[in-house]
């Protein structure tokens, strides 16, 4: 699926386009137009990493490991810095890398790739990583997530996948003992579980309204389940296709039985409905494990319920270096080596949740402790073997932007899933051209 190029915005305007935005982008990080992206000082190397973790106790553990890194390695000193959730970064780095200033190294998932490519920003990792002892470590599955075209352009950060995380609490009450395995299972489960009670209002599922990529990673799940394919044989993006019509009437279907309510706008991530007990379930990942655990709240973890077959979104960042100077590179291949190595997964995947991408970390007897501890972690590595990843070719922005378009408009019941879809399709075939 990766090697399909679509027909993207000629670069010019691309550049022009992130030129406007070089003054939002530069804005809110006070000091980056003054510095380069690594400053060479009395031998030492500073870089700089721009994340969007979240939740916050997570970019805690990211800064214990980074500090750990500048205390052992004195010549290199990485600062990581927190730049906003996924689609605020996007305007920053586009300016940072129009106005010769990016950063060093990027945590972001791996769609934005083919993009990045295209505007000659990042450091081909290949003669790296084929030397890295770490290579033969990383979990197969990955390679599809950091290879373009013949040419490997960062490296597993972290994955997930998406999974329907419920308080069983609210599941013994509703006198439900059998999880749901089918979407019209589920859409009974979700019936039983909404309630009024003394003037609260309880729902069985929290969707999320948005048109951001949240809201698509959550979705797509379904239309893969349902038997659709973004990208069909015919490498023309095809978002008209049976399982999305199917994916989206099933959403639909669960507002229609007032079994849903909806997040706040681009807000699907957040956890408050779900641990105050007002959703009986909501779909997030592994990296929450680490919050809920904290709150003392019961929870638990089940598979997506399937229709043609079972299907999760494999999420996760990547790490990617940046053309900036030869010895800023090379001091980003050091960190990088650090993330893939087996101590770091650890300590990163048992402080947050995320699975580790390092096989000799998952089997490692602190993982498998950890594991042992938390059977949630189990349901998401078990699930792992039906993920999906997204497309990382240059145009995938343009299908998940107007997919978000289509799944919002149906969730706020302005139009049919065949209307929405349909009008996605339209603005896609005048993107890349109907053939």
């Amino acid at each position: 699926m990766n090697k399909v190029r679509f027909h993207s915005l000629p670069r010019l305007a691309l550049s022009l386009l992130a030129i406007a935005l070089f003054s939002i982008g530069f804005g809110v990080l006070p000091g980056c137009q003054a510095l380069p992206p690594a400053d060479v000082t009395d031998s030492i190397i500073h870089l700089t990493l721009w994340q969007g973790v979240n939740p916050p106790p997570n970019r805690d553990v990211l800064q214990r490991l980074v500090d750990k890194f500048n205390q052992t390695h004195p010549t290199i000193q990485v600062e990581s810095l927190y730049v906003g959730q996924s689609d605020q970064q996007m305007p920053k780095i586009l300016a940072a890398v129009v106005g010769n200033a990016p950063p060093n190294m990027l945590w972001y998932a791996p769609m934005i790739t083919g993009q990045l490519v295209e505007l000659d920003a990042l450091r081909s990792l290949d003669n790296w990583l084929a030397a890295s002892p770490v290579r033969d470590q990383i979990d197969p599955a990955l390679f599809e997530t950091i290879e373009w075209e013949g040419s490997t352009w960062s490296v597993p950060f972290d994955v997930n996948n998406v999974g329907v995380f419920y308080r069983p609490s609210l599941f013994e009450a509703a006198g439900i003992a059998k999880l749901p395995q089918t979407w019209q299972e589920f859409r009974q489960v979700a019936k039983q579980l909404t309630r009024s009670e003394d003037g609260t209002r309880q729902h069985g599922m929290l969707l999320p309204l948005g048109k951001g990529e949240w809201t698509v990673f959550t979705w797509l799940p379904f239309m893969w389940s349902g038997g659709g394919e973004l990208i069909p044989e015919t490498n023309k993006a095809d978002v008209m296709n049976p399982g999305a019509i199917a994916a989206l009437h099933f959403w639909q279907d669960l507002i229609t039985d007032g079994s849903v309510v909806l997040s706040q706008p681009e807000r699907g991530y957040e956890l408050d409905g779900f641990l105050e007990g007002k959703v009986a379930m909501q779909l997030t990942g592994p990296w929450t494990l680490g919050q809920l655990q904290a709150t003392g709240k019961d929870f638990a973890v089940m598979p997506i319920p399937s229709e043609v077959k079972p299907a999760t979104s494999i999420g996760g960042e990547n790490l990617f270096i940046f053309k900036t100077t030869p010895a800023a590179e090379q001091a980003a291949f050091v960190f990088a080596e650090y993330v893939l190595s087996e101590a770091f997964q650890t300590e990163w995947a048992i402080g947050t949740g995320y699975l580790p991408v390092n096989l000799k970390s998952r089997q490692s007897k602190e993982y498998q402790a950890f594991v042992a501890q938390q059977p949630a972690v189990n349901v998401f590595l078990e699930q792992a073997q039906y993920g999906r990843s997204r497309p990382i070719a240059p145009g995938y922005n343009r299908i998940s932007e107007n997919l978000g378009r289509a799944i919002e408009t149906t969730l706020l019941q302005k139009s049919s899933p065949e209307e929405a879809l349909k009008t996605a399709q339209a603005r896609l075939d005048l993107i890349f051209g109907a053939e």
